[in-house]
């Protein structure tokens, strides 16, 4: 099915600001559907009614859409009340139940308004979107006191949906990993910051960081003050989350338990007027996520330190070929010199990331200044040219193309271009299936069939063939020069790799 972007651009009538904020408010959509006990649609204007950008489904009651309804035109029976909604910018409730596949409902309707600044307190002339909430009622029972609450904070976010109050453009720009659900805890705050509620998930969650009473009545900024007595340093953003004041998230960590917070302030025409504050026992995501990070700088450092162990090596070789006395052993010397130096770039950029891919655009640009080296050594004026994008690689396929290309490019500056200027093109083309590279030079060029057999060529042929399973062809052009033509298979790319390719 298409994203949000997709439809609403293909069927509706939205500027992009209007799709960034309906992006804003389909990432707390979950949220709303757990609140509301109901199935949550965000519709949105075409030339011959409504059609369903988004939909989320609660995981604390029973959804009526079994099948997908995004990409849907909107029900008959619905259309007038989203439609009366989306003219008054008012909400609109369904005067008597309606059924739905013969199951009854209640659908509410909520015109979705967006604010035009953070700092103001204007908003669009008319709605951008209208979201309806789908209760089911055959599931009815005498709510509890969570359950009342839930609701009663559903339709406080309803309202602030409908006067451009939610989402709020003060929030952070997307959830952090283990981003706290209404199903794992939520504290009610009234003006003051003083605890209403306290769902029994919340409570327990501050149990475990050392509170053994009663939430509701206390102020929840003086309980977490006292709790964090003694300890390390907190996020300067923690008293505006306990308070309910600011939009934001944060941690505390106490006796070796984290805890995730998230403040979402409650507005009445603007003025606050109460908090909910979610809250999420994050501890074992936290300790996978230090994990995780030792991991990834143990990798870096690992990188780092072969990269400079290969750059040790290629140093040694480039001492001994210049106190070689033999032109045989000095220009075997700096052949391994070279290739060495070749490997080490992609174990340098290896080193300062996290991904165990690389951009081998940056280091194929990289690798081409160690050809400036051998053209000065053969009286040679060389200019590379390099076209198209190779994108980006699995970090075990660069290191063999990345040394097999440097073997490419050098042979075409020691032979075709000995003792002569000219140029040499580097032309890559990517597909979803394949990269293609080809080397053309304007050289002497080789005889057709007479492709040399020594080390280097050895070292492609394996390189290209066996390490990559690929293939290589050389030929020379008419009139004069080379062409080499290296195609490899792109089946052992990544999806991670292969979607930021191009």
């Amino acid at each position: 099915m298409s994203t949000l972007s997709d439809l609403v651009i293909a069927h509706g009538r939205s500027t992009p600001e209007d799709i960034e904020w309906m992006h804003m408010l389909v990432g707390d959509a979950q949220l709303l559907a757990d609140l509301a006990f109901a199935d949550i649609v965000l519709w949105v204007p075409t030339e011959d009614g409504f059609i369903a950008v988004a939909h989320s489904r609660p995981s604390s009651a029973a959804t009526l859409f079994y099948r997908d309804i995004v990409g849907q035109k909107i029900r008959p029976e619905w259309r007038p009340q989203v439609m009366q909604a989306f003219d008054t910018g008012e909400i609109v409730d369904s005067s008597a139940p309606e059924w739905y596949e013969e199951t009854p409902t209640r659908v509410r309707a909520v015109p979705v308004l967006r604010r035009l600044g953070s700092a103001s307190a204007r908003t669009t002339d008319s709605p951008i979107a209208v979201l309806t909430r789908h209760t089911n009622l055959s599931e009815a029972r005498t709510p509890g006191r969570q359950e009342l609450t839930f609701n009663d904070c559903a339709n406080d976010l309803f309202s602030m949906i409908a006067s451009g109050d939610f989402p709020d453009l003060g929030a952070p720009s997307g959830p952090r990993r283990g981003a706290p659900r209404a199903s794992d805890g939520l504290i009610r705050l009234d003006v003051e910051g003083i605890t209403t509620f306290a769902s029994p998930n919340a409570l327990s969650a501050f149990n475990r960081i050392g509170f053994t009473d009663e939430l509701e009545g206390e102020s929840l900024a003086e309980v977490t003050t006292r709790l964090l007595t003694g300890h390390a340093a907190f996020d300067e953003s923690l008293p505006l989350v306990v308070t309910g004041r600011a939009p934001w998230r944060t941690d505390i960590d106490v006796r070796g338990v984290t805890v995730s917070l998230r403040a979402i302030p409650i507005r009445n025409r603007g003025e606050r007027v109460g908090a909910i504050v979610l809250v999420r026992d994050v501890t074992e995501l936290r300790h996978q996520e230090r994990e995780l990070i030792t991991k990834d700088a143990t990798i870096r450092e690992i990188h780092h330190r072969v990269k400079n162990n290969l750059q040790t090596v290629a140093s040694l070789l480039r001492i001994q070929a210049r106190r070689s006395h033999s032109d045989e052993a000095k220009d075997a010397l700096s052949q391994a010199q070279r290739r060495v130096a070749a490997i080490a770039v992609v174990h340098d950029t290896l080193s300062t990331g996290l991904a165990q891919t690389v951009d081998f655009d940056d280091v194929f640009d990289r690798v081409l200044l160690l050809v400036a080296e051998v053209a000065a050594g053969h009286n040679t004026s060389v200019h590379p040219v390099k076209k198209g994008r190779f994108g980006v690689l699995p970090s075990e396929a660069a290191t063999p193309l990345a040394l097999a290309l440097t073997e490419l490019v050098t042979n075409a500056v020691e032979h075709g271009l000995a003792d002569r200027s000219g140029e040499v093109q580097i032309i890559a083309e990517r597909s979803d299936e394949q990269l293609t590279v080809k080397i053309v030079d304007d050289g002497t060029g080789l005889p057709e069939g007479k492709v040399g057999a020594g080390l280097g060529t050895q070292i492609v042929r394996t390189l290209i063939q066996g390490e990559l399973g690929g293939s290589i062809d050389w030929h020379t052009m008419m009139g004069a020069g080379t062409e080499v033509t290296v195609e490899v298979p792109l089946r052992y790319l990544t999806s991670g790799a292969g979607a930021n390719a191009q």
